[in-house]
């Protein structure tokens, strides 16, 4: 059978199955593969995309306005000792507190517990 024959049924077939081709079977497009780029071309893609990376943040960096930080504050040495001091006396107090407490209400002897069957 030559080309013509083969087309002429191809196309009889679809049209008793509904296609609406009628015309000679297109070849599928295949697709080339990539380009690889060169070393020295790559490195001028970085550099251009870091330029424009850059100038669109420092075209954004007015409206966002940074706060400042406020400066650490440190403790002195005699600030410290003062806190230490204080801190000494509160639990003096407490531990006064809970001792004049104890003196005051005598515990009750221990009731021996019972004992039970083995």
């Amino acid at each position: 059978m030559h080309k013509s024959q083969i087309d002429a049924r191809i196309s009889e077939l679809r049209s008793v199955l509904g296609g609406e081709r009628t015309g000679a079977a297109e070849k599928s497009e295949v697709k080339k593969p990539r380009k690889k780029r060169s070393l020295a071309v790559r490195r001028k893609m970085a550099a251009a995309q870091r330029a424009r990376f850059a100038k669109l943040k420092q075209a954004s960096e007015p409206a966002e306005a940074k706060v400042a930080k406020p400066k650490k504050r440190k403790l002195s040495a005699a600030g410290r000792k003062n806190i230490v001091e204080a801190t000494k006396r509160r639990w003096a107090a407490v531990k006064a507190a809970k001792a004049a407490k104890e003196a005051e209400t005598p515990t009750p002897a221990k009731k021996a517990g019972r004992k039970t069957a083995a």
